[in-house]
């Protein structure tokens, strides 16, 4: 049975989407709140989610290519930066992950599932408290530990949904070596190392990607990744740092790689 304070929190999660909008979040077409049925409507996104076009393909699926990857990195960015820096008031999202991307027929990405949405906090307050609501591995450090939230809690979530752009690897897998299962601890050494950034790169790119994005598509995701949230980069930053990203054309991919 739904409560009071059920009932509270689904209206506030409808006047929130209702008073966001931007190109790179999924607009609320409507809702229904019937006796104890709760129902929200969202338009339509006939390509599904991110998770499904990076994790356990078939083999006639092919894979996302450099350009569409950073698209979609540029667009969840972009659609961040719209909650945190023009939304009125700001909204931090607190879930962000790969099922919470969904993705057009353009494959322009949307976010999705704004259920655990919080407002930022309020002028003179540098974080807020919350109970730890958000999906394993997406996690920043210090909302995993002790429940603070702060914007930058989704920069450190961008940095691993970016990661797993960048790498086609799950978050956590533990069909992997051990050493291996967590996304984020495997790629941390390699950040050091500029030499070693190919092995982040998902396999199915077949080298197909220019040396010089790849590089700074894993130092942006390294600087995102940043345990201490005041070293991390405000989502505005990254949107800026993913412009040239972006605009790399099909006709630069063949990498450097071999070169």
């Amino acid at each position: 049975m739904i409560g009071v304070q059920g009932n509270r929190e689904f209206l506030a999660e409808v006047l929130t989407l209702s008073r966001v909008h931007h190109p790179n979040l999924v607009n609320l077409v409507g809702y229904c709140a019937h006796g104890h049925q709760r129902l929200l409507v969202y338009e339509y996104m006939m390509n599904g989610s991110l998770e499904e076009h990076l994790f356990d393909l078939d083999e006639n699926t092919a894979p996302l290519d450099w350009h569409t990857r950073m698209k979609i990195a540029k667009g969840v960015a972009k659609g961040l930066e719209y909650l945190h820096d023009v939304a009125d008031p700001p909204v931090i999202y607190r879930d962000l992950k790969s099922s919470n991307v969904l993705l057009d027929g353009d494959m322009n990405p949307k976010l999705s599932d704004f259920g655990l949405n919080k407002f930022a906090p309020r002028e003179g307050e540098d974080h807020m408290s919350a109970r730890v609501m958000g999906t394993y591995g997406y996690c920043s450090p210090e909302y995993a530990m002790t429940g603070e939230l702060t914007t930058k809690s989704d920069v450190y979530s961008f940095g691993v949904v970016f990661l797993e752009l960048i790498s086609g690897r799950r978050v956590i897998d533990d069909t992997r070596p051990t050493e291996e299962e967590n996304l984020v601890i495997w790629a941390k050494p390699l950040f050091k190392d500029p030499s070693k950034f190919p092995m982040v790169a998902d396999p199915l790119l077949n080298d197909n990607y220019p040396i010089k994005s790849l590089h700074q598509a894993v130092a942006i995701a390294a600087m995102c990744l940043q345990d201490e949230a005041s070293t991390r980069p405000y989502m505005s930053d990254v949107v800026v740092a993913l412009d040239y990203l972006a605009m790399v054309q099909d006709h630069d991919v063949p990498s450097e790689v071999d070169g």
